[in-house]
């Protein structure tokens, strides 16, 4: 007889969600070899670069095949549909951008430091704060808050599963902070979604609302600092 606690702990593993590139094709359950991850990756990666390209409008399937060179069929074998797709483009955002901000925390002693970082990454949609390359449009960030809105509608359980390496990173920092009393005490994992939720929900405005805009980087700068300086205080013991 499995012991509970062997159960529990099975039982938490199947049902941590698999990540996009690394599930099976659907209805191809014995299918396997290098190039079933392969091509999801290359489903996802041509999606995300359209969005820069073209924005929603040109995120098409069709265009995601023109892309790639795949077919209709191995399209369909990955992804049910296209909101499909824009979650798996959410949890590689997010599982790429989690490991950026992780690397750079483990070089800072202080969680409030951490998460500092972490918030000033997010406003600044790049991988640390000193990389502000910024292209010629908020175009991509715009599609990509659009999406973050309707899939938080109609999709919430798999866009929650997409964004949960970032709120799990913030949490055990937050934690950090409850332990060396920085932070006030509460449940760790639901003041994570609330910060994540303030800076998600501000920086969905400022795309959106500047879109066609040349990214400002000096407004994007302050911006992110008057989020830290809000959420510091919100979080503070």
């Amino acid at each position: 007889m499995v012991p509970k606690s062997n159960r529990s702990a099975t039982a938490a593993r199947a049902q941590k969600p698999v990540p996009w590139d690394e599930r099976p094709m659907h209805g191809v359950p014995d299918a396997d070899g290098p190039q079933v991850p392969g091509r999801s990756r290359q489903i996802i990666e041509a999606a995300y670069d359209l969005l820069a390209e073209e924005g929603l409008e040109g995120l098409t399937i069709r265009a995601v095949l023109e892309k790639t060179g795949l077919s209709r069929r191995a399209f369909y074998e990955r992804f049910a549909g296209k909101d499909e797709l824009m979650v798996a483009v959410f949890e590689r955002t997010v599982r790429q951008a989690a490991s950026h901000y992780s690397e750079q925390a483990a070089a800072l002693s202080d969680p409030l430091e951490c998460l500092e970082l972490i918030v000033t990454c997010i406003v600044l949609g790049k991988s640390s704060p000193d990389a502000l390359d910024y292209g010629h449009s908020n175009r991509r960030g715009a599609a990509m808050s659009r999406e973050h809105l309707r899939l938080a509608d109609s999709r919430p359980q798999e866009l929650q599963a997409a964004l949960s390496p970032l709120i799990t990173l913030i949490a055990r920092q937050l934690s950090r902070g409850m332990e060396a009393g920085s932070v006030r005490r509460c449940a760790a994992e639901r003041l994570a979604t609330l910060v994540y939720n303030l800076v998600a929900t501000t920086v969905h405005t400022e795309l959106l609302a500047h879109e066609t805009a040349p990214p400002d980087r000096a407004r994007r700068v302050q911006l992110a600092k008057d989020i830290w300086e809000f959420c510091r205080g919100a979080i503070a013991a």
